[in-house]
């Protein structure tokens, strides 16, 4: 009886050292297989880090960037996207610039909006602020100081924020007076100098008074116009990536 006793007792704590030997390896084998998982992933980004987040581009301006009388897809900054899409996709690996346009134009806006739908968009966090406004200041003969400081306060709420500020310069014609189109085509100048912005001088440079690129007001740019003004913004929005 003793014997038996004894017996089962040592199968017991035979049972109990397989156990513990099988747990043994079972722990072993984690280990390494976990080394040998975190060496394989550790070099590579998670998902968040492995998706390049785009660049945002804000435009502020009037019924020319909304893209007054044609379809929004044919507006330039529309086109200015499809431009962007096209070099990413010619680039190696695509690699390229990633960007996000946002166009917050609206028709017949001055610039005495300009400051406050750029406290609304803050909410997107732009990087880069296309500001083309001051078209219709010009048409309907408003003060070009008026006219200086709206652009001046948006300019400073943008460069407070972190944002890239690229100005579009306008010009009026003639007819409103040698001395108001003058003052009125500085006030960009200026600002652009002072703040040490990207200046494109003229935003419908080769659109404006050719009625093969315009619309029947002859104000507005008809889809080829759109084509040339996507044309003319997009070198500087490359330099600010």
């Amino acid at each position: 009886m003793t014997f038996k006793i004894r017996t089962f007792k040592f199968r017991m704590l035979i049972s109990r050292i397989l156990s513990s030997r099988m747990l043994f390896f079972r722990f072993c084998f984690v280990l390494i297989f976990g080394g040998c998982l975190i060496g394989r992933f550790a070099g590579m980004p998670s998902m968040a880090w492995a998706e390049e987040t785009p660049t945002h581009i804000l435009f502020l301006g009037d019924s020319i960037t909304a893209g007054l009388g044609v379809e929004l897809e044919n507006a330039y900054p529309a086109l200015i996207d499809d431009m962007f899409n096209d070099m990413l996709k010619d680039m190696l690996e695509e690699k390229g610039p990633r960007v996000k346009i946002i166009n917050g134009s609206i028709s017949g806006s001055t610039t005495a909006g300009a400051l406050s739908r750029l406290k609304w968009f803050l909410k997107v966090k732009p990087d880069i602020l296309v500001l083309a406004l001051g078209a219709n200041d010009g048409l309907r003969g408003l003060s070009t100081h008026e006219m200086s400081q709206n652009l001046e306060r948006t300019i400073i709420l943008a460069k407070e924020n972190g944002i890239r500020v690229i100005l579009a310069g306008m010009q009026i014609p003639p007819n409103y007076g040698q001395a108001y189109s003058k003052a009125f085509r500085e006030v960009f100048a200026l600002l652009a100098d002072r703040h040490d912005l990207a200046f494109i001088p003229f935003l419908l440079k080769e659109v404006a008074g050719n009625p093969l690129l315009n619309q029947a007001d002859g104000i507005h740019p008809n889809r080829a116009g759109h084509k040339i003004i996507a044309e003319t913004v997009f070198p500087y929005l490359q330099a600010q990536l």
